[in-house]
């Protein structure tokens, strides 16, 4: 069983946003949330709800269970 690791998703969220060459500002407006809750949780600051993760994969167009896995890798990849 692997950890929660707030870590791990702000991580993996910032490097798909990169990945996909998108600022914050266009990110954000992409998955219908405030651009300071974006930097939040890259940041590690805010830990998002299932919402929001829900609104963060659709914007990467993932299926919700996709991200969860790039997290869940990000997390076991921190933890070696």
């Amino acid at each position: 069983m692997i950890d929660f690791d707030n870590m791990a998703v702000a991580r993996t969220v910032y490097k798909l946003r990169q990945e996909k060459g998108l600022s914050q500002e266009v990110f954000s407006g992409l998955a219908g949330l405030a651009r300071s809750h974006i930097s939040m949780i890259e940041s590690g600051a805010k830990q998002p709800n299932f919402e929001t993760i829900w609104r963060i994969a659709c914007a990467f167009d993932l299926a919700p269970h996709e991200l969860v896995e790039r997290i869940e890798r990000e997390a076991e990849n921190g933890n070696d």
